[in-house]
């Protein structure tokens, strides 16, 4: 038999020879690379996947692992490479310890096998191979060795001691050996799933994208193939995030000496609200929302049209400000804030009840009285003016334009404070879901609520908080067809809700079609599961902060507690934007990007290709504060010589900020 050097993963491979020497440090605790490091994962240091086609070499993982057809052609080369050098006999006896031994890069937990679970660490020229299973590959084929590896250390000391070569390849935890891995039903039963922890919490981990932000209030797109993400700062400052994470120097708009924002905890008023034109790419137009004070000292909000500068795309033109709606505030809570465009092309804009508590405004209430444009669903169309001079039309299908005793901007009623809402895109396939409109609206008392906006709908509110009566006179006479909330919840579990989005991304197929939201004082993440056949929604928890499950390399495992917004990015990713301390001036805001460890797209099925743009502001690249909640020395010793090849320090911040322990404070929209 010739030899040949075919390791798998070329001469630069470092062979571990002393395996049992493993010492692994913690803050705190002596631990085992199991505890930290038993999860799927692969050698590119990602999540597993489904190959998006049939595998036709290592089809034992065609319907998850770590392989594309392209990887799988590849292992089928190096294959046949090596059967070139070993005789018809050898072919029968040890062709399928070899393609069990190549395929292993293929495996859901390859970086396991191969001690690969940082890209500080060197792969192993060899799979971690069950000591039986190894020992019958070595009696059988021993002489294939010098093939599958070019480790001289292994060719000399193992190609005929089967003891010390199984040895090197064993690995600690036994259930993650090969083939032990395959068998293990509590590792593969719900493989490739959202892992859940045994209160059926999903489990979720984070990238840092932003921080040092003041009250980070939104996050959006312009739908124009930039991939550029706008965040908008309470205190009324926009800035504009590249796709490469850097930030630019200059604001995209500064408005703060406008915006009545106070550094009071909990203040409601600022910078509220944005949307971009649907046409924004053909017209440059986009829309704020926010709190100013006239000149008789009358505060307000200001719904604005703007247009984007016409010699830098990165810079808004203050002066092109067209004020479309002012509406009086008569507290400083309960602001809304949020402005959207539906498929149809209009305009939706969510006020608050106006303030205060109980809303105590008239004989019903400002959420109930159509005659008021507080408290409301408005529904506008941008494109022209009224002919009674109002600077927008009112779409002739909007539910109450007969109605005398109606203002035609209503579109639905009954609301209290709606803070965050989102149009779902719809299924990417079937498009099932397309247009509907979810909020989230912040309860008084005792309950939170979730909703889907329906044309003419009633929301309840002040007759009813979520499911329950609030005002016991209005509620025993309201109509009958209040539309109820998809879910709600008490105040033993939150607050102060902050509606999310469905996810309708590429990378995490799992999260496809949950509606991901939190609470701002809890600083709880929830996800609502639609049953399409009983119409109904289950609730489940998220956790984020599994050691376990967050174990690889740029996730992180927490995040600041009070929830002020949630984001979807041009390709349909979803973020959310929190603080440690809600102070509109205190600059702890972070936005954070959910990543499921369990599964992810195949690798380039997600791939982006921005639309460059030119920018003339300085680029301030992005310095991630957040860091992993463990650390660990590896400390090996290897032919006598000690060898620090990794040292992950993990320092505990608990970015405590100077309001952590306040207990009373009141979130933007309360």
């Amino acid at each position: 038999k010739k030899k040949k050097n075919l390791s798998p993963h070329g001469s630069s491979g470092f062979s571990f020879s002393y395996p049992n020497f493993f010492f692994c440090f913690s803050i705190s605790l002596l631990c085992q690379a199991g505890m930290l490091w038993g999860h799927p994962q692969c050698l590119d240091y990602g999540p597993p996947f489904q190959p998006p086609f049939h595998l036709e070499f290592c089809s034992a993982y065609e319907t998850f692992g770590c392989c594309d057809q392209d990887q799988d052609n590849s292992i089928a080369a190096k294959y046949w490479d090596i059967m070139d050098y070993i005789d018809p006999q050898g072919h029968q006896l040890c062709g399928g310890y070899i393609k069990d031994i190549l395929c292993q890069e293929c495996s859901p937990y390859a970086a396991h096998l191969y001690d690969a679970e940082n890209p500080q660490t060197p792969i192993r020229n060899l799979p971690g191979l069950c000591f039986d299973y190894c020992s019958e590959f070595h009696f059988n084929c021993h002489s294939a060795i010098t093939l599958l590896t070019n480790d001289k250390n292994i060719h000399e000391c193992c190609e005929k001691n089967k003891t010390r070569f199984c040895n090197l390849l064993n690995i600690q935890d036994q259930d993650y050996c090969y083939p032990n891995v395959l068998k293990n039903t509590d590792l593969n039963r719900n493989l490739g799933s959202v892992v859940e922890d045994p209160k059926g919490c999903l489990q979720l981990c984070l990238t840092e994208v932003a921080n040092g932000l003041r009250n980070p209030v939104l996050m959006l797109h312009a739908n124009d193939n930039t991939h550029r993400m706008f965040v908008a700062e309470q205190v009324g400052i926009i800035w504009v995030y590249l796709p490469d994470g850097s930030r630019l120097e200059e604001p995209f708009l500064d408005i703060k000496k406008i915006v009545v924002a106070t550094p009071w905890i909990g203040d409601e008023r600022g910078f509220l609200g944005m949307a971009f034109h649907p046409q924004y790419k053909h017209n440059k137009k986009f829309y704020i929302y926010y709190s100013y004070m006239d000149k008789k000292k009358v505060e307000k909000i200001r719904i604005s049209e703007l247009k984007v500068s016409v010699s830098d795309v990165n810079k808004a033109d203050p002066h092109s400000e067209r004020t479309l709606l002012e509406l009086e505030e008569p507290a400083a809570n309960h602001n809304g804030g949020q402005l959207l465009f539906g498929l149809d092309g209009y305009m939706y804009l969510f006020t608050g009840d106006g303030g205060k508590a109980g809303d105590p405004f008239g004989k019903f209430g400002n959420a109930q009285n159509k005659s008021s444009l507080l408290g409301k669903v408005l529904r506008i169309d941008v494109a022209g003016k009224s002919p009674n001079g109002k600077p927008y039309c009112i779409p002739p299908d909007n539910p109450f334009v007969s109605d005398p005793k109606a203002l035609p901007e209503v579109y639905a009623y009954g609301v209290r404070n709606m803070w965050r809402c989102a149009v779902d895109r719809g299924d990417p396939v079937t498009h099932r879901g397309r247009g509907r409109i979810f909020c989230g609206d912040v309860g008084q008392n005792r309950f939170e609520e979730v909703d889907i906006i329906v044309k003419g709908g009633n929301y309840g509110w002040r007759a009813k908080e979520g499911f329950e009566c609030y005002d016991l006179k209005l509620c025993h006479n309201s109509s009958l067809d209040d539309i109820l909330p998809i879910f709600a919840y008490g105040h033993t579990v939150g607050k102060s809700v902050t509606g999310g989005y469905v996810y309708r991304g590429c990378e995490s197929p799992n999260l496809r079609g949950l509606y991901i939201f939190g609470d701002f004082m809890s600083g709880r993440l929830m996800a609502l599961q639609e049953d399409e056949r009983k119409n109904k929604w289950k609730k489940q928890d998220i956790c984020i902060g599994s050691t376990k499950a967050c174990a690889f390399p740029g996730l992180i495992s927490s995040y600041n507690k009070f929830i002020i917004s949630f984001a979807e990015d041009e390709a349909g990713e979803l973020y959310f934007m929190a603080t440690s301390y809600p102070s509109a001036y205190a600059p702890h805001g972070s936005i954070y990007k959910f990543v499921d460890p369990a599964r992810r797209a195949p690798p380039g099925k997600c791939k982006r290709k921005p639309i460059p743009v030119k920018t003339r502001s300085k680029r301030i690249p992005f310095a991630p504060l957040a860091s992993r909640s463990f650390g660990f020395y590896f400390i090996l010793w290897h032919n006598k010589k000690l060898f620090l090849l990794s040292l992950l320090r993990g320092v505990l911040k608990w970015q405590k900020g100077p309001g952590s322990n306040f207990s009373l404070c009141h979130r933007l929209p309360v």
